[in-house]
């Protein structure tokens, strides 16, 4: 039997691949600016790390011209499975680039694979370092990168990006609807979704702005101020010191960050809406936001009783105040700290990893499941109770008011169970590369969830974990950050069928 191929089906997925192909390249060669600001950083403070920068942005830029050139003349607009394809492309290619002046410019990362977890850790707004000590010892240069992308990661390069894609003959919603987090994706503020993009830019920025001249104002130097802006709206979690937010001692600095941290973690969609609509009754209307706020009141509850219980500090005050930053620093996957929690008494460190698993919200920065798929996993649950009272009723599941479609609710179940299962066995890897179980799930956690830092010997750096090691928790973070589904489609047969 003769089997005949379909040439113009066959044109169509090469035309396709090559649009791909184009739009990384000219998006690796945009990324390749962002190395120019640590130059300057470099040069205002007399350090020496212009080469490496300098080398990196060469290196990147003149890759991607020649990704870009054998395809400068492809149009085209891309269909979803494209749209997975860059973001995965994306997040991998931009960390392994982003490592690049980190390890010429310093000797702090003494192999590539470190210098890729630490741009990685960045660009997923993870905050693992596996800088073992000396982070105050960095050249500010570095220090500056290593915050920028926290920074360009915070709302999603693809979703920055997207906003200038009409100007690179590329449409975006199938890049937005590939990348946006949570199981709603389809919702939009605007008509035209690089419109929403530039809405969702401009906010993002804002709130930076606020948020590091808040800083300033409240003691930290320009510097500081600017770094530690980036890492609290990205939920990221970089610090320009060892002690972190610790580094300060000052409670207002902390509530301030307490407060920017809880701002990244909401849903940006309402930061707009509220500053569109002049109210604030925008959070209190929306489910999400209200049971976002509750459960850090709950979680605080719980976090803080044992800590003032066992006299883990001397007053009341000092256990609330380091056992909120804490809660929220883990909830929102932040990962700044002020005390170390690995000895706290009682289920309270691992009630804290806990927390970063679930409390930040759909269209924030923050990682984790979402808030939004626990809602609606606890209300499928609560239903198929029901069902074993009343069999033969129709029971509808909603949220704020609207009903939720079962392909939804199911999509959710789906999600927890391969997140959950990929939690699972990546902490048994981790336990294989040497590590004891409760630390091993955290390293895992904190990676998964781009919260950060790990209890025990990994509360402050991942460079105790070995080379193996290292390789997974990388793994763990694009996993997390690109949320499961949308890096696990391109390893299956399907997705490469014409």
């Amino acid at each position: 039997m003769t089997v005949y191929s379909d040439p113009g089906r066959r044109s169509n997925s090469a035309r396709r691949f090559l649009a791909v192909q184009r739009l990384v390249g000219l998006l690796l060669m945009l990324f390749s600016l962002t190395m120019l600001p640590p130059v300057a950083v470099g040069l205002y403070y007399g350090e020496s790390t212009q080469a490496g920068f300098i080398s990196g942005m060469w290196i990147t830029l003149v890759t991607g011209a020649a990704i870009w050139w054998p395809t400068r003349r492809m149009r085209g607009e891309l269909k979803i499975r494209d749209g997975f394809l860059v973001t995965v492309l994306l997040w991998t290619v931009l960390g392994a680039f982003g490592a690049i002046p980190l390890f010429l410019a310093s000797d702090v990362w003494p192999t590539g694979l470190d210098a890729i977890f630490e741009s990685v850790s960045g660009l997923t707004t993870t905050g693992a370092t596996v800088v073992p000590h000396g982070i105050d010892q960095l050249p500010r240069s570095i220090n500056y990168y290593r915050a920028q992308l926290h920074w360009l990661g915070g709302m999603g390069i693809i979703v920055l990006a997207v906003a200038v894609l009409p100007m690179l003959g590329v449409g975006g919603m199938q890049l937005s609807m590939a990348e946006t987090p949570g199981p709603m994706k389809n919702s939009k503020l605007t008509p035209r979704i690089t419109e929403t993009a530039r809405v969702l830019s401009t906010v993002y920025m804002a709130l930076t702005a606020v948020c590091g001249l808040t800083y300033w104002a409240l003691g930290m130097s320009l510097f500081d101020a600017i770094c530690h802006a980036f890492s609290t709206l990205s939920s990221g979690g970089f610090s320009t010191h060892d002690a972190s937010i610790g580094y300060f001692n000052s409670a207002p600095i902390e509530f301030a960050a307490m407060f920017f941290m809880l701002i990244g973690a909401s849903n940006f969609a309402l930061h707009y809406l509220a500053w569109d609509r002049k109210s604030l009754k925008v959070y209190l209307r929306d489910g999400e936001f209200r049971t976002f706020l509750t459960l850090f009141v709950v979680f605080g509850v719980l976090v803080c009783a044992p800590l003032v219980y066992f006299g883990t500090y001397p007053d009341v005050y000092t256990a609330v105040r380091r056992g909120m930053f804490q809660l929220i620093a883990f909830g929102t996957d932040a990962g700044f700290t002020t005390a170390d929690p690995t000895h706290w008494p009682s289920y309270v460190p691992l009630l804290l990893v806990l927390a970063s698993f679930m409390l930040g919200c759909s269209g924030s920065t923050a990682g984790g499941v979402k808030m939004i798929r626990l809602i609606l996993f606890v209300k499928q649950a609560l239903r198929e109770l029901q069902r074993l009272v009343h069999p033969s009723a129709q029971l509808l599941i909603k949220f704020d008011g609207k009903t939720v479609s079962n392909d939804i609710v199911y999509a959710v179940g789906g999600f927890f169970s391969v997140y959950v299962g990929f939690t699972i066995m990546l902490t048994f890897a981790m336990i294989g590369t040497g590590l004891d179980a409760v630390t091993a799930f955290s390293a895992v956690a904190g990676c998964m969830n781009n919260a950060g830092p790990g209890l025990g010997i990994l509360s402050t750096s991942m460079a105790p974990v070995s080379e193996t090691g290292k390789g997974i928790l990388i793994f763990a973070m694009l996993l997390g950050r690109l949320e499961v589904f949308t890096l696990l489609v391109v390893f299956t047969p399907a997705f490469w069928r014409r």
